[in-house]
């Protein structure tokens, strides 16, 4: 995730405070260690300068750099009075004018680094010659100072989509007619230039929805604009409608004629309709036609965008085309609404198009604070900007712009690929292993083998320690950087009130060790900068801050010293420069921690060039150091890192091993061989012991370190050991064993608590408090008491637990004390592990204040654990037993417990391996990335929210040993409903069947193999209303009587409470559920009290447990036998022999395929063949109706449309109506075996009459209609009817009912009132002229004609009338429909509807909504 931060406290993950600059610009707000760091105060200095500004809610903006000023404010004259600040020049009045120039240098600094001073002796040396990779969310190629380098070169050498989020399928292939038109994969029609050269002519065509290639702010900015002109044409509609509804009102008043009634509702439908589009439009945005083509040296890129406005631009013939971007580096932009550049790249040899655009400004801001180049204005350039750049997009558009597996490879890929010389990464998160993973691994290889330095972002999660994250603060072969902030960045990008009057680390930068005890923080660098960003922010240059901006300042500056090296012909050794600049750094401040908070301090780019310019002729060797703890031979260190009681209260010695390593290709015999070093080990201060001497040769060497924390006070202790060469110690410490000791204190009082008293605060000032948590501790209560200041402040309060192979536990809070007072927290704590407790007043608060604030914190230690870290248990055990025990003082036990999702397991229904393309999966060692797609079939009874989740490798994305992940949520349509990777996200689904597939990754074929039966777990989130709250019970009887039941207690220290969990009772389970599912939910044992000590109310304590249980089996219902009635029974085995070979013969036609015209054919002759052996078999005659109706045709679509008639008529001719009327008239409940096998066959015949009308009705209409023919003749029909299901469980045959039977005797009363109620005509069928209408009447007398099974018919009809205001109205009810999936032919037919009403917005709208819904396949991974 991007490591910037905003300028509020924005608590998800420790980031920094946010004023939610993520939701205007693209940012994702669950980013981890980032976010957007904006400034909170009004440029005031600006103002005072007379610059003219705007200040918005994000961030502050330059229009300009010039003169000027605004209304509204204040200045003084001569005589220093305040008087009204109006627009008259002679108001201008400055008591002290502010140097633009010095203004200016300090909006990108530069001079902190030393970078001003270095260009200043070596102006050429301005990054010349060296090529930087951006691991970021993008640059953008117009932005300002992209363009070219300080010596007339290209900026940007390439621009890479590395996660592939820009996509485009362009397999299909086109070909031209005779006017140069070709149908795009969207539909259109699309007319190529004739000028471009195709000698194959072959088009490749794809399309892409805009919005996936733009960003939150872009689309919602986008949205409003385009909303506004569809209000324009849409209100016209509307107000059309209702002149002609007032028009039909005025004419008629309230009608009594049956057609002016219908004609007064159709004109009301088509109001109705248009208000509630008002309501109910979202803009699915412009869809993108594109096509690609090898023009005989190049693949070549042109886009249709004319959706983008109604100007009348964009059309494909006007398209300039583009090339793969690093060939030609052209970029278009797709509209000026939304100023938005993108390039292409073209790969897999046409089939894949990637449109490469920024998924968040972060990207641009870091190119141009690392390299950007203003000729007009030097004062504005980035620290080097004399480099080339190579923009690699990890930050994934899919994801809201987060990092993926697959974009980090192929960023590393593409680094080797362009030979590039550093890389700057300004994306990171916590970490459960340092140094470890996939990633890891092969940045080493880029670093050491390739020779290239990887730069990195520490991270946003400070103050605390502990909190670095990776891969920055947690690799060995990167270079983490911290975000330093001086007095004058203060005033010229912040534009504080108050100056800082020293500089310091900016409260929020993340803070070492790391868990294996290396520093975490390697140097720092200024962490702010106003910097270019890209158009579509409709600003030039934007503030951010974070030590996403610190990372590539120090970059830029490392690029100004491989710049020198390349001029002077030097090699690069990534190892000797980072031993120059770590040797060179100048120290921010002298406190204990520095080393954990600036790492070695400050770069200074003149002082690293100076130190290689006398060390260049030594030998260009890196030092691996690793180390053991004495008698142990668990995993190795880095560094020794003490932080618990138990490792503070006794020495420790620790096994040293230091080998020197060389290039892989270095000269064995010149280099290797003969390299010996006389090295002086130093170590301070005497609690470090460590020999005076040793000889290192080019195998290694260990020696053993003392380390003896036992006469420390309680707090931050840092030291190191240190290789100093004898024969040269000018050259500083050659490798450098950390040490870091954080002795806690102990609490002796009973019940447990500490409390600070009198501890004084100032901007930026942080204190830490090391506490040994009490064993059997579960939560703490702390109180924070503030007082003594005369301005609002802001704080940190933080709490940081480490433990063993897990992300550093992390609770914090960003508060805000408005006056003197008090505020209570109850945070989560695992007893007997150190815990650190930071607080912290940010770096701005009551900066203007010379008033320092006093707070008094008081923190109370709370324990109730019980016998299980996770309550699991089998819900057939009925019960399940708790038993919780008070380890400190006395405390109340009340037990919660809440089930609130549910956990369903499946296997892969479908598995495919296969490699990746040459273009951009091929590692530089050759080997080819293996794709593993597994295909899971899933179902949601009811509609929630569902999250798919892959324990194994979920919440990993660097230290994992697999390379990548990602999952594609999609319906029976293939629209792809939901995206996500390492952390996958919920979505609202509704009732239906879905697809979800997941795309591993990786260069070892055989770690793939093992996940071909990869289990993935679909949790649902159960609805608020249906959590499932359990009960407790104090014996295990209880859950049967109902007796004993158990709501709290008062445990004292050491005591044990046992009580008993019911299992959730069978009916409160969820419909879905199935065997070997889990519910989940959590379990809490104790109550927050605060300003509430001995009463029982209370919130439940912040330590909570996770609960489950398995779904236990459904009882079996066994089945009863079938009763047989007298006529089953009177048959002989022969005829239910032939009974059933005539059963399987039907059920055997209707598997065949009916595609082509042979087969169409051969299933002809086989249906008539039936037909003659069975004569007036239903269940054969309404089998043959539904294969007819649901087949295409292959011949004449007429002809086969007469057939689909001919067979409905032939299932009607077969059903005696009368007889069937006489029946339905009856109210019969027989229930006998006879009378009910009678209602049974009774009930099939209406339900196959009704199939039938209906068929044959719609195939009506269909004759008639050229355009109903033309939409209902490209898709298949619905499903098979359920009652043809049931039928072939009769005997197929028509029946009548049994005259003996009592229960069915006829009335012809009752038979006369059916008739007159439902206008049923016995003796004959209703004659008409049309026959549409005579078979819609018919229909309407078996059935309810408003069902959504038969509505179309409505729909059709109500067209037929001319009202199509209510024809739309009765569709949408059936589109409506969640029982079914969406049918493509019938949102085309609202589409016919719509464009026939005369509203073509509306139908363009929904041309777009179907191509949304129905995408001709998956998008790529």
């Amino acid at each position: 995730m991007p490591a910037f931060v905003s300028a509020y406290y924005f608590p998800r993950h420790s980031s920094p405070p946010s004023l939610h600059f993520s939701k205007h610009f693209g940012i994702p707000e669950n980013c981890g260690l980032c976010s957007i760091h904006c400034n909170e105060n009004f440029v005031r200095s600006i103002v005072r300068c007379g610059t003219k500004c705007r200040f918005s809610r994000q961030v502050v903006t330059f229009a300009s750099c010039g003169g000027g000023g605004g209304g509204g404010s204040l200045s003084k004259c001569d005589s220093g009075a305040t008087m009204p600040f109006t627009n008259e020049p002679s108001t201008f009045c400055l008591s002290s004018p502010i140097d633009t120039q010095k203004f200016q240098v300090g909006l990108i600094p530069k001079q902190e680094i030393g970078a001003e001073r270095f260009l200043l002796n070596y102006p050429h040396y301005d990054g010349r010659g060296i090529v930087i990779a951006i691991f970021d969310s993008g640059v953008d190629p117009a932005a300002a100072g992209l363009q070219i380098t300080s010596d007339g070169k290209p900026k940007l050498l390439d621009v890479i989509d590395c996660t592939g989020s820009g996509d485009v399928d362009t397999s299909k292939i086109a070909k031209a007619d005779d006017d140069g038109f070709i149908i795009g994969a969207s539909g259109a029609k699309l007319q190529v230039n004739k000028s471009w050269k195709n000698p194959s002519g072959q088009w490749h065509v794809g399309c892409k929805l805009s919005y996936e290639l733009f960003t939150e702010t872009l689309v919602s900015r986008l949205k409003n604009e385009r909303k506004k002109k569809w209000d324009e044409v849409h209100m016209r509609a509307l107000t059309d409608a209702l002149w002609l509804l007032a028009a039909f009102d005025q004419k008629h008043g309230k009608p009594s004629e049956v057609s002016l009634k219908k004609e007064r509702e159709d004109l009301q439908n088509r109001v109705d309709l248009l208000q509630k589009l008002s309501e109910t439009y979202e803009d699915k945005g412009p869809i993108i036609d594109a096509v690609v083509w090898n023009d005989g040296d190049n693949w070549r890129v042109a886009l249709e965008t004319l959706d983008f406005d109604d100007s009348g631009h964009g059309k494909l013939a006007d398209f300039s085309p583009l090339a793969s971007y690093r060939i030609e580096h052209q970029f278009g932009i797709f509209s000026k609404m939304d100023a938005c550049s993108f390039v292409t790249n073209v790969y897999d040899d046409g089939n894949i198009l990637s449109i490469v655009t920024d998924s968040s400004p972060h990207g641009t801001h870091v190119a141009a604070i690392t390299a950007a180049y203003h000729p007009e204005e030097p004062l504005l350039c980035g620290v080097a900007p004399g480099a080339q750049l190579i923009s690699c997009k990890i930050g994934d558009s899919r994801l809201g712009s987060m990092e993926t597996g697959t974009g980090l490879t192929r960023a590393l890929i593409a680094v080797v690929k362009h030979k590039c010389h550093l890389i700057n990464m300004s994306y990171g998160e916590p970490t459960m292993l340092p140094d470890y993973g996939r990633f890891v691994e092969m940045a080493n290889e880029v670093v050491n083998k390739h020779g290239v330095v990887f730069v990195s972002s520490a991270g946003n999660a400070g103050p605390s320690l502990n909190t670095v994250g990776a891969p920055g603060g947690t690799s060995s072969s990167i270079i983490g950087i911290g975000a330093y902030v001086s007095p004058a960045m203060s005033a010229a990008i912040h534009s504080v009130v108050e100056p800082l009057q020293d500089a310091l680390l900016y409260t929020w930068s993340s803070r070492g060790p790391t868990s294996d005890g290396d520093l975490g923080v390697c140097l720092s660098a200024p962490g702010a900068a106003v910097a270019p960003v890209p158009q579509w922010t409709l600003q030039r240059r934007m503030l951010m801050n974070g030590t996403s901006m610190a990372s590539p300042c120090a970059c830029g500056g490392i690029a100004l010293v491989l710049s020198a090296l390349k001029a002077e012909g030097q090699p690069i050794n990534p190892w000797f420069i980072r031993k120059s600049l770590e040797n060179t750094a100048a120290r921010v401040t002298y406190n204990p921690e520095e080393s954990l908070t600036t790492g070695y301090g400050l770069l200074q780019v003149d002082k690293a060039y100076e130190y290689w310019q006398h060390c260049k002729d030594k030998a260009s060797v890196w030092y691996d150091v690793q180390l053991n703890r004495s008698g142990n031979s668990g995993p190795t260190f880095r560094g020794v890192y003490l932080r618990e009681a138990s490792d503070c209260c006794r020495s420790s010695e620790w096994t040293v091993q230091v080998k020197p390593k060389f290039h892989e290709d270095a000269d064995k015999i010149e280099l290797v061989v003969p390299f010996e070093e006389h090295i002086q080990l130093a170590g301070y201060p005497s609690w470090v012991k460590t020999p005076y001497y040793m000889l290192l040769m080019h195998n290694g060497r260990t020696f053993n370190i003392v380390v003896d924390p036992t006469g420390l006070e309680p707090g931050v202790h840092s030291a190191e050991v240190y290789g100093i060469d004898c024969d040269a110690p000018w050259r500083g410490p050659l490798f450098r064993i950390p040490i870091t000791v954080l002795k806690p204190m102990e609490i002796l009082n009973q019940p447990p608590s500490i409390s600070f008293s009198g501890l004084k605060f100032v901007p930026g000032h942080i204190e830490r408090q090391f506490i040994n948590v009490p064993v059997g501790s579960t939560w703490g209560e702390a109180t924070l008491k503030l007082s003594g200041f005369d301005s609002p402040l802001k704080f940190f309060l933080n709490v940081v637990q480490v433990l063993p192979m897990r992300r550093p536990v992390v609770w914090d809070n960003f508060v805000t004390f408005s006056g003197s007072s008090s505020k209570t927290f109850a945070f989560p704590i695992h007893g007997g592990v150190t815990m650190e407790l930071t607080l912290a007043q940010f770096w701005t608060s009551g900066i203007a204040s010379y008033v320092q604030a006093t707070a008094e914190l008081e923190v109370e230690f709370h324990g109730l654990s019980g016998n299980q870290s996770k309550v699991v248990w089998n819900g057939s055990e009925g019960v399940a037993r708790v038993d919780v025990k008070c380890h400190i003082g006395a405390e109340r036990l009340a037990p919660r417990a809440v089930f609130t999702k549910i956990r369903s397991p499946y296997q892969p229904v479908d598995v495919k391996l296969e490699p990746l393309s040459v273009d951009r999966d091929q590692l530089p060692n050759g080997r080819r990335i293996v794709a593993l797609t597994l295909t899971y079939k899933f179902t949601v009874a009811e509609a929630g929210k569902v999250t798919p989740r892959v324990p194994l490798l979920n919440k990993r994305i660097y230290d994992t040993a697999f390379e990548s992940q990602f999952y594609m949520i999609s319906d029976p349509n293939k629209r792809v409903l939901a995206m996500g990777d390492a952390y996958p996200k919920g979505i609202q689904l509704s009732k239906g069947d879905y697809t979800l597939k997941l795309f591993l990754r990786h260069d070892n074929i055989q770690y793939l193999e093992k996940l071909k039966k990869l289990v993935v777990f679909i949790d649902k989130n159960l609805e608020e209303k249906n959590h499932i709250h359990l009960s407790f019970y104090t014996s295990m009887d209880g859950v049967i009587t109902g007796a004993d039941s158990f709501k709290s207690s008062i445990l004292v220290q050491g005591e044990t409470q046992p009580f008993y969990i019911a299992s959730p009772l069978e009916e409160k389970l969820p419909k879905d559920v199935s065997v070997g599912s889990l519910l989940i939910g959590k379990i809490t044992y104790g109550r927050v009290l605060f300003g509430n000590k001995g009463k029982e109310n209370g919130q439940p304590c912040p330590a909570s447990y996770s609960l489950e249980c398995v779904i236990p089996p459904s009882p079996k219902v066994e089945e009863k036998p079938k009763e047989t009635n007298a006529a089953a029974a009177r048959k002989s085995t022969s005829q239910i022999f032939e009974e059933q070979v005539r059963d399987a013969k039907i059920k055997a036609l209707s598997t065949l395929q009916r595609g082509n015209k042979e087969e169409q054919e051969d299933w002809n002759n086989i249906a008539a063949t039936l037909k003659s052996e069975y004569p007036g078999h239903l269940y054969l005659m309404s089998e043959i109706l539904q294969k007819l109706a649901s087949t295409p045709h292959a011949e004449d679509v007429k002809h086969g449309i007469e057939r689909v008639i001919v067979a409905a008529d032939e299932v009607i001719d077969i059903i005696d109506k009368d007889v069937l009327a006489k029946f339905c008239a009856m109210k019969s409940e027989a229930e006998d075996p006879d009378a009910m096998q009678v209602r049974k066959e009774m009930e099939l015949q209406r339900d196959a009459l009704a199939d039938a009308l209906y068929k044959k009705g719609l195939a009506i209409a269909q004759l008639e209609d050229e355009n109903l023919l033309e939409i209902m003749s490209k898709e298949d029909e619905p499903q098979v009817p359920e009652w043809t299901q049931d039928i072939s469980t009769a005997n197929g045959s028509v029946s009548q009912p049994s005259q003996s039977d009592a229960s069915t005797k006829d009335s012809n009363d009752d038979v006369q009132e059916l008739a007159g109620v439902h206008n049923i005509s016995i003796s004959q069928e209703v004659e008409t002229k049309d026959r549409f209408d005579g078979v819609y009447a018919e229909l309407r007398k078996w059935v309810d004609i408003t069902s959504t099974k038969y509505s179309l018919l409505t729909v059709i009809r109500e067209k037929r009338c001319g009202r199509l205001g209510s024809a739309i109205k009765v569709l949408n009810e059936l589109l409506q429909d969640d029982g079914k999936p969406p049918q493509k032919n019938l949102y085309k037919l609202r589409v016919k509807l719509i464009e026939q009403i005369g509203w073509p917005h509306w139908a363009a709208y929904e041309k777009k909504c179907i191509h949304i819904r129905f995408p001709s396949s998956l998008p790529p991974f």
